[in-house]
């Protein structure tokens, strides 16, 4: 199983809880992606195809460890990555799931984004506590850079990864948090309708971090989803 981070996310910051949950029955592989967390420097830059570049590390990795099949599991951003990297290499992914992801970014996306731009007033203190170690005083320019980049995806049409997610073979399990913040319901939603072999399933008072609020109840339904 490969774990794919989400925006300024590592392994250890974004996957905790899968590390050992999801390792009972599957190998579990994650990474800090290209310019986050140990993977500096150089420091993560944003250019135009940044997701079609996470796609393609995160399935190298995976052929330099030596797994030519595996199943996903992708966060936030790593859940856009994923969606990318299942449509370009459907031999290689068997089953994943996506939580947390948004195939297109739409006018309120932007400004539920810019409402977290200054890091020290809009972040929770937890966020604060996992990200601050990692990143110092770079915390707050890189947040830039994040937001900065989706205006730059707005202004090129809003479309991150449609095309791709309707062209996925593989099955794939979308979960949700019925109150994220960040993500709204049609995102997940859109994902659901889409993707040509997919489920949906929302945690009723979930927000943007399912897999860590509701580690154990994620996990289970992860890893039944991959022995179907």
């Amino acid at each position: 199983v490969l774990c794919m981070p989400g925006a300024m996310g590592t392994a250890e910051t974004d996957f905790f809880p899968q590390m050992k949950g999801l390792a009972e029955k599957h190998q579990v592989v994650s990474f800090d992606p290209r310019g986050y967390g140990k993977s500096r420097p150089p420091v993560r830059d944003w250019p135009e195809d940044f997701y079609h570049r996470d796609a393609e590390d995160a399935h190298a990795i995976m052929q330099a460890l030596g797994f030519k099949q595996y199943n996903i599991v992708g966060w936030s951003d790593g859940a856009n990555a994923a969606v990318i990297l299942a449509s370009k290499k459907p031999e290689a992914v068997s089953k994943m799931a996506i939580f947390g992801g948004n195939a297109f970014v739409l006018q309120e996306d932007i400004d539920s984004y810019e409402a977290t731009r200054d890091v020290k007033k809009n972040w929770s203190k937890r966020m604060l506590a996992l990200h601050t170690p990692v990143y110092g005083d770079d915390l707050q320019p890189m947040w830039d850079g994040f937001c900065d980049a989706m205006k730059g995806i707005m202004a090129r049409g809003g479309d991150i990864c449609q095309g791709e997610a309707k062209k996925i073979q593989c099955p794939v399990y979308v979960l949700a948090g019925a109150k994220d913040p960040i993500v709204p319901n049609f995102h997940p939603e859109w994902f659901a309708k889409n993707i040509p072999n997919a489920k949906l399933h929302f945690f009723p008072d979930g927000k943007h971090n399912i897999h860590i609020k509701y580690g154990d109840e994620f996990n289970k339904l992860v890893m039944d989803f991959f022995a179907e």
